[in-house]
């Protein structure tokens, strides 16, 4: 497999640490708030990557983070009048309901910051010790100057007059030095003074505590969105550097911005878009599919023509999944599985992949047309489609229950209880009766089928 890798800016073959095993980490949401669409394009282009390297044979340890401390959560803290523990949970729990609707697997660990804390404390310690790190009034900095490799990784030049995102402090003995531990009464013991972590001290020391390094590399894969490669990720693999003599990941992948009309999605722009408001008007899988029909590391311009026009490629698929309604799935077709994993070899490429999937749900109706009972090419489709299932993470749903979508539940109530009414009235031979149902149901905008399970429907 081929991927990118953001710190070379070329593709590369994968060579994992361990043969035939692939440990990723992504860093996750700091969860002060809703997750957005930024999120949602991360978490969903490296679960394509963790489903790619799983489908290719690799055994893949995947751990996703939550900051749950830090600045942004004091704030809320402080404006809520409600507890860190309130506040982080609240939002990690509506995190996990919105990658659940967007298909993003779990994580095989999902670690809190709050819950490593002990371990980032021993790594400060250590960066201590090797003089790499000082300490202000305010708390511990690492000095960048102790590292000959510092902005190797992002590629920024040393003498830039501004550096975004990195703490202010005058005392500091560079302005790219950063803080690793500040002191705070209110928050956790520590030998060197009561306090809380700094942002950049928390990824490096949950991978240290869930990975097993080798001698060369901590992890095969570090990903995240192209707004960490600087400061978050280069301050990370310093203090690898400093700490472990050795560096902190073997490949560096970032996905793209999401844009909004034609601007970078941001909080300070106010045009930052969530997750579950999309949800509101759109099918998680729906979501899903959009986000994956351009590359990765492309920056996405968000349009909600696009997404509906996305929703339709979809709903071809569902479509076809209800012809083949009740059939057990084949031998899934070799070609068509090959195609699409060449396709997502090279550095994930959706766009191939999906047009791949597109000209399947084509050939398939156009051969089903042509002989709707060959019950073995059936079988190869829902072979297809399981395949599909598993490696885009898309046609999960039941057919009927996904064209269901924006019935409230009154309403699936009150349209479960004429489907019943017209059953009755067509075992009782009232014709008439059940025909009346059917219309009824239609001006409802809700169209039926009658199958050997039962009677089906859906939105019209």
């Amino acid at each position: 497999m081929q991927i990118f890798d953001s710190v070379k800016k070329e593709k590369l073959e994968f060579k994992p640490i361990r043969n035939g095993e692939a440990n990723i980490y992504l860093c996750g949401p700091t969860v002060y708030d809703d997750a957005h669409l930024g999120h949602a394009k991360s978490a969903i282009s490296f679960d394509m990557l963790r489903r790619t390297l799983k489908a290719l044979g690799y055994k893949v340890k995947f751990v996703r983070n939550y900051t749950d401390i830090d600045d942004k959560i004091l704030k809320k803290m402080s404006e809520s009048n409600k507890s860190l523990a309130e506040i982080t949970s609240h939002y990690i729990d509506s995190y996990k309901a919105d990658m659940n609707a967007l298909n993003v697997l779990e994580p095989d660990i999902s670690p809190k910051a709050t819950e490593c804390i002990e371990e980032m404390i021993r790594y400060i310690q250590i960066l201590l010790q090797k003089d790499v790190a000082y300490t202000l009034e305010d708390g511990i900095y690492f000095d960048t100057s102790k590292d000959g490799e510092y902005l190797s990784l992002s590629g920024k030049s040393a003498d830039l007059e501004t550096i975004a995102r990195v703490d202010i402090n005058d005392k500091k003995r560079d302005k790219k030095d950063f803080v690793l531990w500040k002191f705070d009464e209110n928050w956790y013991e520590s030998p060197f003074g009561k306090g809380r972590p700094g942002w950049h001290s928390e990824c490096v020391a949950m991978i240290k505590k869930y990975f097993n390094g080798d001698e060369n590399y901590e992890i095969d894969i570090h990903a995240g969105g192209i707004d960490l490669l600087f400061p978050h990720h280069e301050n990370e693999a310093a203090q690898c550097r400093c700490a472990n003599h050795k560096d902190l990941s073997k490949y560096w992948m970032h996905n793209g911005f999401i844009q909004i009309n034609g601007e970078k999605m941001s909080k300070s722009l106010q045009n930052s878009f969530f997750v579950k408001d999309a949800l509101k008007h759109y099918h998680g899988e729906a979501l899903r599919f959009y986000l994956l029909s351009s590359h990765y590391r492309a920056n996405f311009n968000y349009s909600e023509l696009d997404l509906e026009a996305s929703k339709k490629r979809l709903d071809k698929l569902y479509r076809l999944k209800k012809r083949i309604l009740g059939v057990n799935a084949g031998d899934v077709s070799q070609e068509f599985k090959a195609e699409i994993l060449e396709a997502l070899s090279d550095d994930l490429n959706t766009s191939k992949a999906l047009a791949a999937l597109d000209e399947f749900v084509k050939t398939a109706n156009e051969k089903l047309d042509e002989n709707p009972k060959d019950k073995i090419y059936k079988a190869q489709i829902a072979a297809n489609i399981k395949f599909i299932n598993e490696i885009f993470g898309i046609a999960q749903k039941d057919s009927f229950e996904y064209f269901q979508f924006g019935v409230s539940q009154s309403e699936k109530e009150r349209i479960n209880e004429l489907i019943i009414q017209r059953s009755e009235a067509k075992k009782e031979r009232n014709f008439e009766r059940a025909d009346i149902i059917r219309q009824e149901l239609s001006t409802m905008g809700i169209s039926i089928m009658d199958t050997p399970e039962g009677t089906m429907w859906e939105r019209a």
